[in-house]
């Protein structure tokens, strides 16, 4: 006997998968053929806003993690951070999409685009910002703790959370790296102040370089003081 399928949860569509994910509108926000100027503004379309939705996911995991780093819970921060750094990786993966973007049709595209910029994202924005809390959330439980990065014992918790967010660290920096790359392969690289250029410049960034393994003897009050000064 076929089971009812008919949809039971309130909203549009013929479906309770298509209310629950609210397809019918999630597939409707991007630009329809008629509006194109070219064909690919629907493969950069669909590139940017499955990133802002991986990055929407990072930065939810991003700040439970600095809650339960405040709370003094490293392991649990840990494993939410994992969580933000494949959402980051999957970002970074789904650019090879952009190898299917000529010049040419970038060029073709590109006024459909307006001013805009990557730089502009909002989800790009709200992990940057929860990063740098993390880094101040960690510091302090550091030294409430009486700890440093020298003292603090290679199997605690702590030192856990402190390699995911190395790990976080050197994801955004292959997404970073990754998207430099795209960026001189369909836009080339020009003047100072392009897209490009500030790319290139933010691509030995780190939100955590008291972390590295180069500067093991950072003491981390320091750092939390710095970082404080800059905000």
């Amino acid at each position: 006997m076929k089971r009812d399928q008919s949809p039971v949860l309130p909203g549009d569509g013929p479906t309770d998968y298509a209310r629950y994910m609210r397809t019918d509108e999630l597939l409707d926000l991007q630009r329809r053929p008629e509006e194109m100027l070219h064909r690919d503004e629907l493969l950069f379309q669909v590139v940017h806003q499955s990133a802002e939705l991986w990055l929407k996911l990072a930065g939810a995991e991003l700040t439970a993690a600095v809650a339960r780093t405040e709370a003094a819970d490293p392991l649990a921060a840990t494993a939410l951070l994992a969580r933000a750094t494949l959402a980051v990786r999957l970002v970074t993966d789904q650019l090879a999409m952009f190898g299917h973007l000529s010049p040419v049709d970038f060029q073709a595209m590109q006024p459909a685009l307006g001013n805009g910029s990557g730089a502009e994202s909002p989800g790009w924005r709200q992990v940057a910002s929860v990063s740098r809390q993390l880094g101040r959330a960690f510091a302090e439980q550091l030294t409430a703790r009486g700890d440093t990065l020298r003292t603090l014992p290679a199997g605690d918790p702590a030192h856990r959370l402190a390699t995911a967010m190395i790990a976080w660290d050197e994801q955004v920096a292959q997404w970073r790296a990754r998207h430099y790359q795209v960026a001189l392969a369909v836009g080339g690289h020009r003047p100072d102040g392009s897209p490009a250029t500030v790319l290139a410049k933010l691509t030995e960034h780190r939100f955590f370089p008291e972390l590295r393994p180069t500067r093991p003897d950072t003491d981390l009050a320091a750092a939390t003081h710095s970082r404080t000064a800059e905000a």
